[in-house]
């Protein structure tokens, strides 16, 4: 636990789990700096997902680093870790200190533009450790982060700023769904970093 952790932020869920939004926690120039780093430096490959036993490939793209060579399973297939560079390294320095936890491994998620988006899902994969807590780095262009109850559909929604952090814990992957709303609106680039804790 980080010495100077205090988290004051209130949690967005009604019920059944844990969402914290900091807001922006990277000044604007520095935000903009590692916004450039990630979308010309990171080895991004278009995502790939088997739906009904066809292999579909995304136009989001995706990359996997970590502590060592992870492997991590969702949508029926399987990445291998790479190992963490100097920018990721500070990234999850800030995404510890702000949440309070720590984390062995990233997943990224380049969005070009409005028109790629995710579905709804929960990252409750065998992979994770269970209820285990997943912080959210956002860069670019700000998007709509939703959440949906499993049972009531309640919803719960809040816009990821250039910058900002968030963290899911608790029994959220258990009772909530969450996704990306697709938009025209959204022109530019978005990159999001999803550090997380492997089973080891």
């Amino acid at each position: 636990m980080n010495l100077f952790y205090s988290d004051t932020n209130p949690n967005l869920l009604p019920y059944d789990g844990t969402v914290i939004y900091y807001g922006p926690v990277i000044p604007n120039a520095e935000a903009n700096r590692y916004l450039e780093y990630l979308l010309n430096d990171i080895a991004w490959e278009n995502d790939k997902a088997i739906i009904y036993g066809k292999l579909i490939i995304t136009k989001r793209k995706a990359a996997w680093y970590g502590d060592r060579p992870f492997e991590y399973t969702y949508s029926k297939t399987t990445k291998t870790a790479l190992p963490w560079t100097p920018e990721l390294l500070e990234l999850k320095d800030i995404a510890e200190k702000t949440t309070g936890e720590t984390y062995n491994s990233c997943l990224l998620n380049l969005y070009h533009d409005g028109s790629e988006g995710m579905a709804w899902h929960s990252d409750a994969e065998k992979d994770l450790i269970k209820d285990g807590a997943i912080a959210s780095l956002s860069f670019g262009a700000a998007r709509k982060f939703s959440f949906k109850h499993k049972q009531t559909k309640e919803t719960v929604s809040v816009i990821l700023e250039h910058g900002s952090a968030l963290v899911m814990k608790g029994t959220t992957q258990t009772h909530w769904l969450h996704s990306i709303a697709k938009s025209t609106k959204v022109k530019l680039p978005r990159v999001n970093l999803t550090f997380r804790t492997i089973n080891i």
